[in-house]
């Protein structure tokens, strides 16, 4: 109980450090299974797999309303099958317990914004086919949000990164130092009548056409690929007794799946 109530109280505080206008989303397994109360529908929805909440749900439902979310998870209607997002080890309790929780507005100085965050999350859902070799299934959010990208940062992404280690070869060097000479030589006949963007595009261009010709953009090392077709083998082989797990646990499907993982993760340690 007291890692609870200190888990929550960090959460608070990191919260408060988040500034108002930034879209905010919170996920992950917060053991939690949040149910169907009338007086939780505003905050979580008629949609849960849960019809009743336990202590880890309540705390969960208690956080987003203070912090203004809204718990997505348990907002979306589909068949039980794919809320669930937890199954245990003997295949017969089945829970709902990830969550995706997001800003309900947009609010600066309590004043609400046209802007309501929580309808950028069209969708959520768990995905049973997903192999991640744990007990919890993968959750997918489908997110559609516009993005903003400032002028100044656009024209950062533009920029050239030069293989300055040329430089080092005496030949290079001695070429990329005549052909800047020429090029400095060449801008003392500018007319300083000209307008100043002009100006600017001639300096600019009288630098950086000598720095390709000598220089050149740098070779990036590619990494070699490590996963073969070996490693598709061994995760097919544990995809399959994993379904084998899922249709049924038996103790002895269980000890083969736990055996296949081990050889598994041992392969790709080694890899």
């Amino acid at each position: 109980m007291r890692q609870k109530i200190v888990f929550y109280e960090e959460l608070e505080q990191v919260f408060d450090h988040f500034l108002k206008y930034h879209m905010k989303m919170l996920l992950g397994d917060f053991n939690a299974k949040v149910g169907r109360e009338n007086i939780f529908k505003p905050t979580s929805g008629q949609e849960s797999l849960h019809q009743d909440s336990n202590d880890n749900g309540v705390r969960l439902v208690n956080i987003a309303t203070s912090k203004n979310l809204v718990v997505k998870s348990t907002m979306f209607p589909h068949r039980n099958i794919h809320k669930y997002t937890w199954t245990s080890p003997d295949g017969k309790a089945h829970n709902q317990i990830d969550h995706v929780l997001i800003d309900r507005r947009w609010q600066i100085d309590h004043v609400l914004i046209d802007r309501i965050w929580h309808l950028s999350v069209l969708d959520v859902r768990s995905f049973r086919g997903a192999d991640c070799d744990t007990d919890h299934y993968l959750v997918i959010a489908k997110v559609r949000e516009r993005l903003a990208v400032g002028k100044q940062a656009a024209q950062r992404f533009d920029t050239h990164r030069f293989n300055l280690r040329k430089l080092n070869e005496p030949e290079v060097r001695e070429q990329y130092q005549i052909k800047i000479t020429n090029r400095f030589a060449t801008l003392e006949n500018l007319n300083n009548d000209e307008d100043v963007n002009r100006t600017w595009e001639n300096i600019k261009e009288n630098i950086q056409t000598p720095v390709k010709e000598s220089l050149g953009l740098p070779e990036f090392k590619q990494n070699k690929p490590w996963f073969d077709e070996e490693c598709l083998g061994f995760l097919d082989q544990r995809k399959w007794a994993k379904m084998q797990w899922v249709q049924d646990p038996s103790q002895s499907i269980v000890d083969n799946l736990n055996n296949v993982r081990r050889e598994v993760s041992r392969h790709f340690r080694h890899t």
